[in-house]
């Protein structure tokens, strides 16, 4: 997921004395539709025409906002700012 700023990264849940890489958050997010549902590669487009890349760094990045939700092909998936992802 590109933007002016370059890839949006997220961070998972963790432990506070684990370390942890970012994730992109186009992988996380597919992943975790794939868990949820019968969804493929093929069903789904690229994460940045679901979601604006400014408004998900908003949640993951910046810290600005708590959550932000959005439909993927009928599912509704919910992020973060802790960095958990929701499909219903």
């Amino acid at each position: 997921m590109k933007s002016d700023n370059g890839t949006v990264y997220m961070i998972r849940g963790h432990d506070a004395d684990e370390w942890v890489s970012p994730e992109p958050a186009e992988a996380v997010i597919t992943e975790a539709l794939f868990d949820a549902t019968d969804l493929t590669e093929d069903d789904i487009d690229y994460i940045g025409s679901y979601v604006d890349a400014a408004q998900l760094r908003a949640v993951v990045g910046d810290g600005d906002d708590d959550t932000i939700s959005f439909d993927v092909e009928g599912n509704e998936v919910t992020v973060t700012a802790g960095g958990d992802v929701t499909v219903v």
